[in-house]
């Protein structure tokens, strides 16, 4: 993976909700999304979109959360970006 624009991002320590999640993904050499990075570095500015985004794929929904997996995926790579 590319590494981000924003490297101080990046190589910060992580923090909240998300830091064990790359923490663990670091060590056992696994890329880590860099929307992860994004949330991990000011996490009391990002909980509320977190949320949200777990709230729109897995909430209550006529289309089941693996549907609503591959809107999100094909979309994302329509938009050239790694899911």
């Amino acid at each position: 993976m590319k590494p981000m624009f924003l490297t101080e991002v990046e190589q910060a320590e992580p923090k909240g909700a998300y830091s064990g999640t790359i923490a663990g993904m670091r060590a056992a050499g696994l890329p880590v999304p860099q929307i992860m990075h994004l949330f991990a570095f000011k996490p009391d500015r990002t909980e509320h979109l977190s949320a949200f985004t777990q709230g729109v794929m897995r909430g209550p929904s006529p289309l089941a959360p693996g549907f609503r997996e591959l809107i999100a995926a094909f979309t994302s790579r329509r938009n050239d970006c790694l899911f």
